[in-house]
């Protein structure tokens, strides 16, 4: 159950009705079919007696922004239930809402372990940022459990993963992981951002914590910025508070953005998983691509655990030019007509870009070999546009 349930939701209806209806009103303010932007910084009481019952019950209404809005509530309950969670928080990013879940589980002396090719802002949010305040962290290859096991100890408190992660798109054994977490007693985060809770629903398999960059697919429409962490009401509770304190969510303007891009979430979801799918296809059989990261196509090293996994393989495709250096690369780049150059990913419009420019430039090329980022590397987001036109356009980009 959700924290603001819809009872007119007949039991067991598919996705798409839930990213429709899950957690609003049958009517709402004005009898309005969308729910309201709430452009209001303080929220009064009738009378004093009213204000007392409010702070000694903790009634479940507005009192200041800084605590959330009326339209952010309607938006948390949606993405709780299209996760299966009980509840959500809504962060101003996805990286807010790393930091949110970090910052209110973990204290001096604590300890994290995660994969290596976690998004490179979360590796140094811990390493750096935790590092500060006296909270260790230990990178172990992506999905190597027996790397992640040695790295335990007693002082471990959380670990972490994407599923796919950013951008070799490898797909955690969720049952391995989160297997390691109880063995041990320590709690697990994944990130499904690529995935989206359409294409796989970490907390199925006992993850406690989920968390979401919503600028992406769920989102979709590069016009907001927003992050999310999903699970228990209880284990949820200490992020709240925090976030309360300081005030690092969502404003209403963009809990409406939210809501209006995930009406058409399954639609787009579908799109762009077909739209991977068959780009994918097409560059593994081009004779300028040397490799294909997708965890749709047979070649790819975790294809048997995706098929375990994932409903749907989205819309990110990394690949890399054969015999390119960092000019050929970019020169492939540079002659695509429809995708634009530019970060991010996840909504209607594609996106192109050479990770070596855009999220690894300050690097030494050593400190990118570690992560496996070459100079040769392209990551593709396909939008919604026809698969058939974003082949046709890389083909003549490829041949150029």
């Amino acid at each position: 159950m959700t924290d603001h349930p819809t009872p007119f939701l007949p039991p067991g209806v598919g996705f798409s009705p839930q990213a429709v209806h899950a957690g609003e009103a049958r009517q709402k303010p004005g009898n309005a079919i969308t729910d309201a932007i709430f452009c209001a910084a303080t929220y009064t009481f009738a009378d004093t007696r009213e204000a007392i019952e409010f702070v000694e019950q903790n009634l479940p209404r507005e009192e200041y922004a800084r605590y959330g809005n009326p339209t952010q509530k309607v938006a948390e309950a949606k993405l709780a239930a299209l996760d299966g969670g009980e509840t959500a928080v809504l962060y101003s990013s996805g990286m807010s809402a790393v930091a949110g879940l970090l910052l209110a589980k973990l204290r001096a002396g604590d300890e994290v372990v995660l994969f290596d090719e976690c998004y490179h802002r979360t590796r140094q949010f811990c390493t750096e940022c935790l590092g500060r305040f006296g909270c260790a962290t230990h990178k172990v290859p992506a999905c190597d459990y027996e790397a992640m096991e040695a790295a335990i100890n007693d002082r471990t408190r959380l670990l972490i993963s994407e599923s796919p992660t950013n951008p070799h798109l490898s797909v955690v054994d969720l049952e391995q992981f989160v297997a390691l977490g109880r063995k041990y007693g320590i709690e697990t985060m994944v990130d499904p951002t690529l995935a989206t809770p359409m294409n796989l629903r970490p907390l199925d398999y006992g993850v406690d914590y989920v968390v979401h960059s919503v600028t992406k697919y769920l989102a979709g429409h590069n016009d907001m910025m927003g992050g999310v962490v999903i699970g228990s009401a209880e284990k949820l509770q200490s992020l709240r508070d925090l976030r309360g304190v300081v005030g690092n969510l969502t404003g209403p303007h963009s809990d409406y953005l939210l809501l209006r891009g995930l009406k058409t979430f399954e639609l787009r979801m579908r799109r762009h998983n077909e739209n991977g799918m068959a780009v994918a296809e097409f560059l593994e059989g081009h004779p300028r691509v040397e490799k294909v990261y997708y965890p749709g196509l047979p070649s790819h090293r975790d294809y048997g655990v995706a098929l375990r996994y994932l409903r749907g393989f989205g819309g990110l495709i990394t690949f890399l030019v054969k015999d390119a250096d960092a000019t050929a690369t970019a020169r492939v780049v540079d002659a695509v007509r429809l995708p634009r150059i530019g970060p991010s990913l996840g909504g209607v419009e594609s996106l192109i870009e050479q990770p070596i420019v855009m999220s690894y430039h300050s690097h030494t090329p050593e400190q990118r070999r570690a992560v496996g980022i070459s100079d040769n590397m392209i990551r593709l987001a396909c939008g919604v546009e026809n698969a058939e036109d974003l082949i046709a356009d890389l083909r003549q980009a490829l041949d150029a």
